[in-house]
């Protein structure tokens, strides 16, 4: 079964971090560009991090910079979102997406309209 499969969400009190996971089932990551968005109870889904396909160009939401860190290992056919510094307004449910040959502007600002796939989802709370 083709699928992005997200792990690594969990309860952490403010200040703490965590490590999410974003892992290819059934295809390889190589040729996309991911993306981290999350979306908070009434709130709209928003772009938190991307990446390109070659790891060399990575963007993030102004609300994470200097907090978050993407990255990709393609030899284990994953991308990970390192989040440091949480705080309660980064609770949400996390998901990444994959799209191939994003453009530029797309890229940078996290918009992925044509995602050819979703992960389920994990939940991040932050809270004391």
């Amino acid at each position: 079964q083709l699928q992005l499969v997200e792990s690594g969400g969990g309860l952490v009190q403010p200040g703490g971090s965590l490590r999410l996971s974003c892992a290819a089932s059934g295809f390889t990551l190589d040729d996309y560009d991911i993306g981290w968005f999350r979306q908070a109870p009434g709130k709209e889904r928003e772009g938190v991090s991307c990446i390109s396909s070659s790891g060399g160009n990575t963007n993030y939401a102004d609300s994470v910079k200097g907090r978050f860190t993407i990255s990709r290992d393609n030899a284990k056919n994953t991308v990970y979102l390192q989040m440091n510094s949480l705080k309660p307004e980064d609770t949400a449910v996390y998901y990444c997406a994959a799209q191939r040959r994003l453009p530029a502007l797309m890229l940078r600002l996290c918009v992925f309209p044509r995602a050819e796939y979703w992960g389920q989802g994990t939940q991040v709370t932050v809270s004391s």
